[in-house]
């Protein structure tokens, strides 16, 4: 089925599978960059604004989408990373060396990603079908996750000792992709009209979410994306906290290959990489079986297993069930992922995907603030609370969607 897809949509899962692999050695472990190189504090600042700074140029990226066409914001956004890691890599070097221009860089990159990835988006729901968009966001979600996969785990080794050489592979991997992007990838956007010179500017960018906030269906559908993704950030927040505190010293016993003691932190670490073995051998069985069902139903079942599995991991205390659980969130997310993003494409409207899917990513967003906030809350309402939370927050998802999708039914219903 891969073959079939339109050449954009391979050549994107190719190029964000590239980027992502050198990408994951470095971006993950930036903060333990700056923390060394400036302090805590002000690394947590420096990142916070990084965040900032990306959500802002992705919403007027998803605007320009709308406007100048996918390919061009495509190209650019690759070309600015270009020369964003070449100024990391000149400040990080054994000749010169700068944070505070490695931040700067940061910046461009945070921005040069708000250009690239509501277009990405936009496009591929462009050049999909209906019939094909579970099978492509399966695919995607697959690749992803592999990468990530890999280059944490070499990351995890290389990053603190050899960072320059990383910068290094990480600004030749740039270049590829932007070769890659520029030879690749087609316009997909059909402008009717010769966009005017103020259809760049902010009024125009604001009076185009006016519609989108206008949107009930697509906001109760948001707000849905919400609370799933709050579950999902219980991972890095409140589970590891409490996963750390209630395993200081847990014996595994492997019978005849001895004993291993694990503290909680290492428990997190085997129970993700369980997670993340699920993606990688799973989804191209689930995302064959899933294509050309019917998504709502198998939607709801995703998000059911994923918030019953993230419940499970909030208050276990044995490793067994710890990984039972694991097992559980890990098919309703291979469940979730392609059939909410099917439904998403087609419930956008096709004049504004841009804006639509950079609208979108509000939802990693919010749901990053939910997972933080639920440290503050969980002293006082204890693990088992914590467990109902996250159920609530299941149904919640649940609820949303299903009022989100009652009307017009038919459009969503893809059998």
């Amino acid at each position: 089925m891969f073959r079939e897809l339109h050449p954009n949509i391979r050549a994107r899962i190719l190029i964000q599978f590239l980027s992502k692999i050198i990408g994951s050695m470095i971006f993950p472990f930036l903060a333990i960059y700056f923390t060394m190189e400036i302090n805590s504090s002000v690394a947590g600042v420096l990142l916070l604004i990084n965040v900032f700074v990306q959500f802002v140029a992705g919403i007027y990226g998803g605007h320009l989408a709308d406007v100048i066409g996918r390919r061009k914001l495509m190209i650019t956004g690759e070309v600015l990373k270009v020369f964003a890691f070449l100024g990391m890599v000149l400040c990080n070097s054994p000749f010169f060396h700068s944070p505070w221009i490695t931040f700067a860089m940061l910046l461009i990159i945070g921005v040069a990603q708000g250009l690239v990835n509501p277009a990405g988006e936009a496009m591929l729901i462009d050049v999909s079908t209906p019939e094909n968009r579970a099978f492509m966001y399966s695919i995607s979600y697959w690749a992803n996750n592999l990468s990530m996969l890999i280059g944490i785990m070499v990351g995890g080794w290389f990053f603190v000792d050899y960072l320059f050489p990383l910068l290094v592979a990480l600004l030749i991997m740039s270049f590829v992709t932007a070769w890659l992007t520029i030879i690749l990838i087609s316009e997909t956007l059909e402008l009717k009209v010769v966009p005017e010179k103020g259809s760049y500017g902010l009024l125009e960018m604001f009076k185009s979410y006016g519609q989108v906030l206008h949107d009930y269906r697509f906001l109760l559908y948001t707000i849905g994306g919400i609370a799933v993704m709050s579950i999902e950030y219980q991972r890095g927040n409140y589970i590891s906290v409490r996963l750390a505190e209630d395993f200081q010293h847990f014996l595994v016993n492997f019978g005849p290959l001895g004993e291993v003691n694990l503290n909680g932190v290492q428990i997190v670490s085997v129970l993700t990489a369980v997670n993340t073995l699920f993606i990688v051998l799973f989804t191209v069985p689930i995302a064959r079986w899933v294509t050309k069902r019917a998504q709502q139903p198998i939607m709801y079942v995703g998000f059911s297993l994923f918030a019953i599995g993230f419940a499970v991991c909030a208050f276990a205390n044995s490793l067994i069930v710890l990984l039972i659980a694991t097992a559980v969130l890990s098919i309703g997310e291979l469940l979730y992922v392609p059939t909410r993003q099917t439904i998403l494409a087609t419930i956008v409207d096709n004049n504004k995907r841009g804006a639509y899917m950079a609208f979108n990513g509000i939802i990693f967003q919010i749901g990053k603030m939910i997972g933080s906030v639920s440290l503050v809350f969980a002293p006082f309402i204890g693990k088992y609370g914590m467990g109902i939370f996250t159920i609530a927050l299941g149904i919640v998802a649940i609820g949303f969607s299903a009022v989100a999708l009652k009307s017009g039914l038919e459009k969503v219903w893809i059998k």
